[in-house]
């Protein structure tokens, strides 16, 4: 499936039904559902598709465990439905993960009361989770994850949610908004919005890669841009009240043979009963999240040492033998969460995930909160309110939504792929970059080899030991709208992060390769 980013000529050759600002998973969602539904779509981001809250999550598609502590059956019940959504409908990219949840001495969770609540969580799951949780017992739980501490071990539970690839998950909903015939523009700022008559009817854009602004008109303008929403309200009224309470989201990467675990693990941080997860990624192992409310711009946001310390002390409390420091992160990142600022509970992480769409006085449709797992469905809830608009305004017939919960993302046809990881091999492709290619493209790993079919040498690895190979390079550019070389590094091919040394000596490679084909000079 080729995807290309639109240009301004495009963008504004005809007016669109919908223009959603913010290229995130709520973002590329609308947009998606909106062109399944034969509406017009223009979708445009200031920077990278995902390159803020969405690229930064704990890259969990869960039913939401935690939040049967307070009490949220609604939104428990709502993520398992997507989960089992998402697993089907992109098996590359969500994918099962089991969890092992150990129960320590002094914990404020008992083992009777984790017990009722993952039977609780199976229910809420209509019983068709991945698999049904067992509880274990301490030598049970040593033999699943001998490196926990074992003193003052009660026993705990294995159960089973799902991981996923965040920024591509992002990407693959967007290309299958274009493949639907939406306008898709990366690096594509919104400078104003364009009025007729008191209503938001557009926005006045400015390209980032070539400076050149353009007005682009709609009937039904949405704001999806998670922590800058407040920023886009306050262009359509600038004295509307704060719509939003960002708390930040940090996670840390160290070397997995630390930990040496096997699944994901989740537990109670004994710092401050925060609950923490420790996952799995490659030969990396990832720490996360804290929950802080935070004032930070979501452009200039940082990790602190303070914040790494508390994830280190947290995890080494459950595994005494790792004894990580500060020299042993190999990378970290941090979010916003667009959390409800009318939430206002005694702790961070007690703000509700619930989603709120509002309207403003100018019309401009306004979607925030929610979490990575339920975008498809805060996604349709979204369009059916723009289409609402679209008929009550202009008088058009009400588009239906038309199987966002059925059809594939792109790559993810089959959850059968035998047949590529034997293609890759006959063309000598290393195992562990086949595994890779399948993980990350599914299905569409064939239009990679089939570019390393015609230059042999692009089916080398671009970094060893990382699995990216030099063909994907020219597939991000041609089919996956990456303009920069941060795009591929950091949120196509994942090097950045996955590499010790940040993916540096890719660099330059990568440079050429896309300078080659974009002509650069």
């Amino acid at each position: 499936m080729s995807s290309q980013r639109a240009t301004l000529e495009q963008l504004t050759a005809e007016p669109a039904d919908i223009l959603v600002i913010g290229g995130g998973i709520t973002g590329a969602g609308v947009a998606r559902d909106a062109a399944m539904r034969g509406l017009r779509v223009v979708l445009v981001d200031q920077n990278d598709l995902g390159s803020g809250t969405s690229s930064r999550s704990s890259r969990l598609v869960h039913g939401g465990l935690r939040y049967l502590e307070t009490g949220d059956l609604r939104l428990v019940l709502e993520a398992n439905r997507e989960r089992r959504i998402l697993l089907r409908i992109a098996p590359h990219l969500v994918w099962p993960l089991a969890f092992v949840f150990p129960v320590h001495r002094g914990d404020r969770l008992s083992l009777w009361r984790l017990n009722a609540g993952m039977w609780l969580y199976d229910l809420l799951a209509l019983f068709r989770n991945v698999r049904m949780h067992r509880m274990l017992g301490k030598r049970a739980v040593l033999e699943a994850e001998p490196m926990l501490r074992e003193r003052g071990l009660r026993g705990g539970a294995r159960f089973y949610d799902a991981q996923c690839d965040d920024a591509r998950l992002v990407l693959a909903t967007a290309r299958s908004a274009i493949h639907h015939g939406a306008l898709v523009a990366n690096y594509t700022a919104v400078l104003s919005l364009e009025r007729t008559a008191g209503r938001v009817v557009g926005a006045q854009v400015e390209d980032r890669l070539t400076g050149e602004d353009a007005t682009i008109r709609a009937s039904v303008v949405v704001n999806a841009t998670g922590p800058w929403a407040d920023r886009i309200r306050t262009m359509e009224d600038a004295g509307v009240g704060r719509l939003l309470q960002t708390t930040k989201g940090v996670h840390i990467l160290v070397d997995r043979s630390r930990l040496d675990h096997r699944d994901g693990i989740i537990f109670l941080s004994p710092i401050d009963g925060r609950v923490l997860f420790i996952l799995p990624w490659r030969d990396l192992s990832y720490i996360g999240t804290t929950d802080t409310d935070s004032t930070e711009s979501p452009d200039q946001l940082q990790v602190t040492s303070d914040e790494m310390v508390y994830l280190l002390r947290s995890a080494n409390a459950r595994f005494p033998n790792a004894r990580l420091g500060l020299e042993d992160v190999r990378g970290a990142w941090a979010g916003l969460r667009p959390l409800l600022a009318d939430s206002q509970p005694s702790a961070e992480s007690g703000r509700s995930r619930e989603h709120a769409i509002v309207q403003g006085s100018g019309g401009m449709i306004t979607v925030v909160g929610g979490k990575l797992t339920t975008y498809r469905s805060m996604a349709k809830e979204t369009v059916d309110r723009a289409v609402r608009e679209l008929h009550f305004r202009e008088g058009r017939p009400r588009a239906v939504e038309t199987g966002t919960d059925a059809e594939p993302l792109p790559g993810g046809e089959t959850d059968d792929f035998t047949e590529f990881r034997a293609r890759g091999l006959e063309l000598g492709v290393v195992p562990e970059s086949v595994e890779h290619l399948i993980r990350h493209y599914g299905t569409e790993a064939a239009g990679i080899y089939n570019v390393g079919a015609l230059d042999r040498r692009l089916l080398r690895r671009l970094l060893p030991p990382h699995p990216a190979i030099e063909a994907e390079v020219l597939h991000a550019v041609r089919r996956e709208l990456a303009q920069t070389v941060e795009d591929v590094m950091v949120r196509r091919l994942h090097l950045y992060f996955e590499h010790a040394g940040r993916g540096i000596g890719a660099a330059t490679k990568v440079a050429e390769i896309m300078g080659r084909e974009r002509g650069w000079d």
